[in-house]
């Protein structure tokens, strides 16, 4: 942890005065779908629950369910005296921006956003780097040739993820087909197992037998299906090996639960910073999860190459394609 932590300050980009470790009061902000979601959001509460369990503060916290509800929780929050408050998700931006700029003592991070302000830490993750991992697994491990992948919202972030993904099956297998869908335009897509798992049998229909979901609960419903058809789904942002063992064949894991338990420690140590944060394969912030749950799925074989992959990138040996650079996949 104190390597991350040292990773997360050389990252920093912005620098604001931390506030006073005795002002230590945090919390954080859930976004649609709950802290229960298996996916994004538990992996904050994780961090947020290990920073308790290791340092016996114990954290505010809330579930949004609304829209509006973002701007009047964060307002609540800093009005009642919390920070650093920690939301979660992009879609928080907007009333970070209003709510920082109303409360500028107060210390504020956001997950999967930039929002430039002298209070606000923003970490950002290179899900391409983890996603190009899973894409050769699910190319090594196919038998078809074609493989899934179901997004939740249509928006740039998650077309850094199957970008990724396309770009490490086909530097396995360059004549294979990778199959793409989005769920929705809205809120909504994160949140519906029943269309997920509709997606998910389309695709299978198709070919595909190894099926790749980042799409928060909508996911579930992909993992469901490809395991009532004996195929293979591929898990997110936490380690979903676990929710149907035996055909999750890996999980991309995204690690926020270092970055919430890193904001949460900095802020009470007095070594709280603002600024931009970037976490890679080289920082530890994205990669693939193997445990007793996925461990016959995948083969040293399989496992060698991802892992030569991953060492490869961090070398700079193999460049992945970030999508929001220019709104194009090359792969």
């Amino acid at each position: 942890m104190k390597q991350f932590l040292a990773g997360l300050l050389a990252a920093t980009i912005l620098s604001a005065s931390a506030a006073s470790a005795a002002d230590f009061a945090p919390a954080v902000l859930y976004d649609m779908g709950g802290k229960f979601d298996k996916s994004f959001n538990e992996a904050a509460y994780n961090g947020a629950e290990k920073f308790t369990a290791d340092s016996g503060t114990e954290y505010r916290e809330f579930e949004i369910t609304t829209e509006a509800q973002r701007e009047q929780a964060l307002r609540r929050f800093a009005r009642d005296g919390a920070s650093p408050i920690i939301s979660v998700g992009f879609a928080q931006a907007a009333a970070l921006e209003t709510v920082a700029a109303e409360y500028p003592d107060t210390q504020f991070a956001i997950i999967d956003a930039v929002v430039d302000a002298p209070n606000v830490r923003s970490i950002l993750f290179k899900e391409e780097e983890g996603s190009y991992l899973v894409g050769i697994l699910a190319a090594m491990k196919s038998e078809t040739g074609k493989v899934g992948f179901v997004g939740g919202m249509d928006i740039p972030l998650i077309s850094k993820f199957a970008c990724g993904y396309k770009g490490g099956f086909k530097s396995v297998a360059a004549d294979g087909e990778v199959l793409e869908n989005m769920t929705g335009t809205t809120g909504a897509a994160w949140n519906d197992p029943v269309r997920g798992g509709e997606l998910a049998r389309s695709q299978m229909n198709q070919g595909a037998d190894v099926i790749f979901h980042a799409a928060g609960g909508t996911g579930i419903g992909v993992l469901q299906a490809a395991a009532d058809e004996g195929k293979f789904g591929i898990g997110v942002d936490s380690n979903q090996n676990m929710l149907f063992p035996g055909h999750v064949l890996t999980s991309m894991v995204k690690r926020v639960d270092n970055a919430v338990y890193a904001t949460f420690d900095d802020a009470a140590k007095g070594n709280w910073t603002a600024g931009t944060v970037i976490l890679g394969l080289e920082q530890d912030g994205v990669g693939y999860a193997m445990d007793e749950h996925n461990a016959e799925l995948v083969t040293d074989e399989m496992k060698s190459a991802a892992d030569k992959a991953r060492q490869e990138i961090i070398d700079g040996t193999i460049t992945v394609h970030d999508y929001t650079t220019d709104s194009s996949c090359p792969y």
